[in-house]
């Protein structure tokens, strides 16, 4: 069997297949990439301190999902806020995951900051806040990630510019 030629099939520019200009939020690490990330960063845990800051938006209104601008501006506010060893991912479609060196203290110091910055983009309804766990030696990737994650969900639940860090059992 043989194989026809396409005489209308078209080349496709390179630029249409990379992500539109004001869509940076595309080009971050997904959550696969920020479960193996972490799961490397726990392996160093007892020699180097880490914490995990799970960044979650706010928004007021009840349109889904978040504008590519909101979130590009969102994107580029956080990796510039970050310091060079810092790593940042994507955790969900409204969520970053910013991987630190140095205490839990450190990490909420600066997941407050991370929060108000979002907040003063000015963008109407916009608001972030965030949950912070600390990387302990001997806890799995996806743990450490259900402890930051359920306590974004309890800042959430307070509102905008909380920031809420990880000190139960559950």
């Amino acid at each position: 069997m043989s194989v026809a030629h396409n005489p209308l099939s078209v080349s496709l520019p390179i630029s249409s297949l990379l992500p539109p200009e004001d869509d940076v939020t595309s080009l971050l690490p997904g959550p696969n990439s920020v479960s193996a990330h972490l799961a490397e960063r726990l392996v160093a845990a007892p020699a180097v301190p880490g914490a995990l800051i799970v960044l979650g938006l706010l928004r007021r209104d009840d349109t889904w999902p978040t504008a590519t601008s909101s979130l590009a501006a969102a994107t580029s506010v956080v990796a510039r806020s970050l310091r060079g060893d810092d790593w940042l991912g994507r955790s969900g479609p409204n969520e970053f995951a910013v991987l630190l060196s140095g205490t839990v203290q450190d990490a909420e110091v600066a997941a407050t900051r991370l929060a108000a910055t979002i907040t003063e983009l000015d963008i109407a309804g916009l608001g972030a806040c965030a949950g912070v766990v600390a990387l302990e030696e001997g806890t799995t990737a996806a743990e450490t990630m259900r402890r930051a994650t359920l306590s974004l969900h309890t800042a959430r639940s307070q509102g905008a510019g909380h920031v809420i860090r990880y000190r139960g059992t559950r």
